[in-house]
């Protein structure tokens, strides 16, 4: 049996399952994704109402089976020293050795602007990750099965290379788009990435309370004023990034506290996509799910009448202080459009999330506001609903290493918020 016909047999069997499962829309001129199941979303897959989680797990055990990212990382174990060739050009192990190789070139650099090593995924596979919340891990009876999960997650970075790029000021967008304004919704719609002004009165952003009560609904604020043409915004998360925090980082998701996160990600990635976009939408707005914000109310009908109107996920950044290290960059839609995303499952106990990973290219269109201010919150746009290829569709992201910053340089401490808007 092929796996389209299997996909075919799975949704005729649960016909009738209450499953939310979104159709593949993908962008016009888009190559379908390197994806599981032919791009279907996992809620297709469910079972006595798991949102499809026990299909994911059984196909993240069998991909570790099949042995395809044993080879990779055995690949570039094996290989010589120094630059690694790769279809998209050499690649590089170590940030240093793609920083060496940036200097050895002399690499062009507009004002305001910095190359530096950004590290990309080279598995051109789909991917798993089981959230640390999953009863899984806790479970003795699945102890084997944990074990190889973990290794499997310890082994990403060993399917990613640094590879060199260029990245442009933010603030100069204006500059490479003629008429282009960055902090316009001309500007997110063309590029998917934009700035805004904002002076927060939330005063201690490690207070989930004081963050959830204050600064969720200036931001609701600011995105109305930014999207005139909107007609709901609601932010329903957010993450504190700061490495050097001394105190308590514990996350309590019942509480509507995230913790404090001491790792920037640095990989390519983008939050959302096709089927996630709509069926994170859905379940916030049906079943309030992990929904830190404003709570929702809304029936089946009343959400399919919302969504059947445009609709886009925007992540917001926002500093506690200047950023001096680790800072927060941005790629432009019109360079990767014509791209095909590489999907990673988050596995939770009731749901199965989906973000995405990018391959290299070296003509990508990166920005970055160099030491960004708390005043300054950048816009990134994860999910747009429109698909005709006439607005972009998201960016994609990272955190990275500055290399001109001083050796001594704070790392970044901001605050980033996910939101829906509604048009």
């Amino acid at each position: 049996m092929d796996g389209q016909q299997a996909i075919g047999n799975r949704v005729a069997a649960d016909a009738e399952s209450p499953a939310y499962v979104p159709p593949l829309q993908l962008t016009e001129g888009q190559p379908p994704p390197i994806a599981a199941n032919g791009g279907l979303s996992y809620m297709s897959f469910d079972r006595d109402g798991d949102a499809g989680t026990t299909a994911a797990l059984e196909a993240a055990l069998q991909q570790i089976a099949e042995g395809h990212s044993q080879a990779l990382i055995d690949r570039l174990d094996n290989a010589p020293p120094g630059p690694i060739e790769t279809k998209w050009g050499p690649g590089f192990r170590e940030y240093e050795e793609c920083l060496d190789y940036i200097r050895a070139n002399g690499f062009e650099v507009p004002e305001g602007g910095v190359a530096l090593p950004l590290r990309y995924t080279v598995y051109e596979h789909p991917s798993y990750s089981i959230v640390p919340s999953n009863a899984l891990w806790r479970d003795p009876a699945r102890k084997a099965e944990a074990d190889m999960l973990r290794k499997a997650e310890d082994e990403l970075r060993d399917r990613s290379l640094y590879f060199p790029q260029v990245l442009r000021d933010a603030r100069r967008i204006g500059e490479y788009h003629p008429g282009l304004a960055p902090d316009s919704p001309e500007c997110m719609d063309r590029l998917g990435v934009s700035l805004a002004h904002l002076e927060s009165r939330c005063a201690n952003f490690y207070d989930s309370a004081e963050v959830e009560r204050v600064f969720y609904p200036e931001i609701e604020k600011l995105l109305l004023e930014f999207f005139p043409d909107a007609t709901d915004a609601l932010v329903y998360n957010h993450d504190v990034f700061d490495k050097d925090y001394q105190g308590d980082r514990t996350e309590d998701q019942d509480a509507k506290n995230p913790g404090v996160n001491a790792r920037y990600v640095n990989l390519v990635h983008n939050d959302l996509n096709d089927n996630s976009g709509r069926v994170r939408c859905r379940e916030l707005l049906t079943k309030n799910l992990r929904n830190f914000g404003r709570t929702q109310h809304y029936t089946e009908a009343e959400a399919d009448a919302k969504m059947s109107r445009r609709f886009m996920s925007i992540n917001l950044a926002k500093p506690m202080e200047t950023v001096e290290q680790f800072p927060f960059v941005l790629c432009a839609w019109p360079s990767f459009a014509d791209q095909p995303y590489i999907n990673n499952y988050r596995i939770y106990d009731d749901r199965v999330g989906e973000t995405t990973r990018f391959t290299y290219r070296p003509d990508h269109e990166w920005y970055w506001f160099p030491r960004q201010t708390p005043t300054e919150v950048s816009m990134l746009k994860c999910y747009d609903s429109v698909t005709d290829g006439s607005v972009s569709r998201w960016s994609f992201h990272s955190a990275c290493i500055d290399p001109t910053a001083p050796a001594d340089a704070r790392c970044r401490k901001n605050v980033v918020v996910r939101s829906y808007i509604f048009f």
